[in-house]
C-alpha cells in the first residue's frame, strides 16, 4: 500500500460502479472487496478510517440484510471507523436504519462524485479529531505500555504494533520463548482496547490436565460428573465482554482444539452437562513458545484453528537479541527489590554490568528478574557484583565493548573493502572513504595494510 495516500474502503459488488468510485477518488489508496467477508477482511488488515459501502451484498443483492449485518460488525469491531452507506433512490428507510446503527452518513445511487467526496472528506476530518482526542487521553493517563522497558527497535516496534491493533477486533497470537514478556503485552493489550473496563482473564493450557481444562474453559452444569454440586461458568464465560488470554496454546490438547475452534466460529458455548447455547463477546489473545507450523505437520496442531487464532501474529525476540535491554532490565529489577527489600541505594557493580551483557539469558526476562532479586537479597555490600549474580565474566566479550577498539576494526575493515573494489588505487578508495590520500596512508601504516 502507497504510505502517502490515506486509506478508503469501497465495499460494492458492482465491478463498474466499484471502478467508477476508484476513479473518482483516486487521492486515496481505494481498498475494494464486493463481500462481507472480503470487507471485514480489509477492515482488519488496514483499518480504513472511512468505508463506503452498499447494503447489497452478495449472496443476496436484494435485501439489506448482509450489509446490515457488515455495517454491525465494522462498528464492533472498528468503532471508530466511519461508514458512508450508498442505497438505491428507494432505499431511504433502510438508509435511516443504517444510521440509526451507527454509519456516519448516507448517499443515493448514482452519487455526484464532488458531494460525496465533500462528505468522505468531511468523515476523515471527524476521524482524525477522534484519534487526537484520543491521543490527548492516553497522554494523561498512565501508559498501558509501562511495563515494557525497552530501547531495541524491534522490541519498540513491537510496542507500536500492540498499540494498533488494540482497537481491532482482531485475535491475536504472541509467540516467542518462555519469559519473553508475552502475558506483560496481552494485558497492555487489553488497557489499550475498548475492552479495557471489563475483565482480562488468563489461563494457561499447559498447567491444567487434560480432564480438567475442558470444565475450566467451558464450564460446567450441576451434576455434569461427580463433584459437580453447583453450575459454574468457565474462563471464556467469565472473561464476556472482556480479554480471554489462553497461555501456551499449543499444548492443548486435540480433544479440546475442536471445541475450541467452534466457539472461535460460532461465538456460543455449551456447558459440560448443559444443551443450552450461550453467546459469548469476548477477545482472544494467545500465546505460546512452540513452532505451531510444526506441530501442525506432525498432527498435534489443527490448522484451521491456527488460521483463526493468528489473525494478528506478534514475534517477540529474545532476551539476547535485543541489544541493551538485559542491563537496562537489571537496573530496573535492582531498584525495584532493593525497594521491596529495604536494601538501600544498592547498586550494580561494573563487572556485573559486564558478565550481563555478556550472558545468552536461555530463561529471558524471568531468568534474569529472578537472579537480580537473588543478588539483592544475598549480597554483602551495596554493590552487586558478578559472583552475586552468579555469572561469569566473559574478559574477551567487555574488551569488545571497548569504544577505540571497536571503531578500529570498522575503520580497518571498511579500508580493506574499498581497497578491493577499487583493486588497489589509493586516490579512488580514499575518495569513497572521504578522507586524504596522507590520512589513508596513515591507516593503512597503523593497521599494516599494503
Amino acid at each position: 500500500m502507497n504510505d502517502k495516500l490515506r486509506p478508503l474502503l469501497i465495499v460494492e459488488d458492482d465491478p463498474a460502479l466499484q471502478k467508477q468510485i476508484r476513479w473518482a477518488f483516486d487521492q486515496y489508496e481505494t481498498l475494494t472487496a464486493d463481500d462481507r467477508e472480503s470487507a471485514l477482511a480489509q477492515v482488519r488488515r488496514y483499518a480504513p478510517p472511512v468505508v463506503t459501502m452498499d447494503l447489497g451484498l452478495p449472496p443476496d443483492p436484494d435485501s439489506p440484510s448482509e450489509g446490515f449485518k457488515l455495517l454491525e460488525q465494522i462498528l464492533v469491531g472498528a468503532p471508530n471507523t466511519k461508514v458512508i452507506v450508498l442505497t438505491g433512490q428507494n432505499d431511504r428507510a433502510h438508509a435511516l436504519k443504517a444510521v440509526e446503527l451507527g454509519a456516519y452518513d448516507f448517499f443515493a445511487k448514482p452519487f455526484e462524485p464532488d458531494l460525496l467526496g465533500l462528505t468522505i472528506a468531511r468523515a476523515y476530518r471527524l476521524y482524525d479529531l477522534q484519534q487526537e482526542n484520543l491521543r490527548l487521553q492516553l497522554m494523561r493517563q498512565p501508559d498501558a505500555l509501562d511495563g515494557v522497558l525497552t530501547r531495541d527497535p524491534e522490541m519498540l516496534r513491537i510496542c507500536r504494533t500492540i498499540e494498533k491493533v488494540a482497537g481491532i477486533a482482531a485475535t491475536v497470537m504472541l509467540l516467542g520463548e518462555s519469559g519473553t514478556g508475552k502475558e506483560l503485552l496481552a494485558r497492555g493489550l487489553h488497557a489499550l482496547s475498548p475492552r479495557s473496563a471489563e475483565r482480562f482473564i488468563a489461563i494457561n493450557c499447559a498447567a491444567i490436565p487434560e480432564n480438567l481444562l475442558e470444565s475450566e474453559l467451558f464450564g460446567y452444569e450441576k451434576g455434569a460428573f461427580t463433584g459437580a454440586t453447583k453450575t459454574t461458568p468457565g474462563k471464556i464465560e467469565v472473561a464476556d465482554r472482556g480479554t480471554l488470554m489462553l497461555d501456551e496454546i499449543g499444548d492443548l490438547p486435540l480433544s479440546l482444539q475442536g471445541k475450541l475452534l467452534r466457539f472461535l466460529q460460532e461465538r456460543v458455548i455449551e456447558r459440560l452437562g448443559g444443551r443450552r447455547e450461550i453467546p459469548v463477546d469476548v477477545r482472544i489473545v494467545c500465546a505460546t513458545h512452540r513452532d505451531l507450523r510444526t506441530l501442525i505437520s506432525e498432527g498435534r496442531f489443527r490448522e484451521d484453528l491456527y488460521y483463526r487464532l493468528a489473525e494478528i501474529v506478534v514475534t517477540i525476540p529474545p532476551l539476547r537479541t535485543r541489544q541493551g535491554d538485559a542491563a537496562l532490565l537489571a537496573h530496573a529489577f535492582t531498584r525495584r527489590f532493593a525497594g521491596e527489600y529495604n536494601r538501600g541505594s544498592i547498586v550494580l557493580r561494573e563487572d556485573a554490568l559486564n558478565a550481563i551483557d555478556a550472558h545468552s539469558w536461555p530463561g529471558n526476562i524471568r531468568e534474569l528478574e529472578n537472579c537480580v532479586k537473588r543478588a539483592v537479597i544475598m549480597a554483602e555490600s551495596n554493590q552487586i557484583s558478578a559472583a552475586d549474580l552468579g555469572l561469569q565474566v566473559d574478559e574477551d566479550a567487555v574488551e569488545g565493548l571497548q569504544l577505540r577498539q571497536v571503531r578500529d576494526e570498522a575503520e580497518r575493515r571498511a579500508i580493506i573493502a574499498v581497497l578491493g573494489r577499487v583493486n588497489g588505487n589509493v586516490a579512488k578508495a580514499a575518495d569513497i572513504l572521504g578522507i586524504s590520500r596522507p590520512t589513508l596512508y596513515d591507516l593503512m601504516h597503523r593497521f599494516g595494510l599494503k
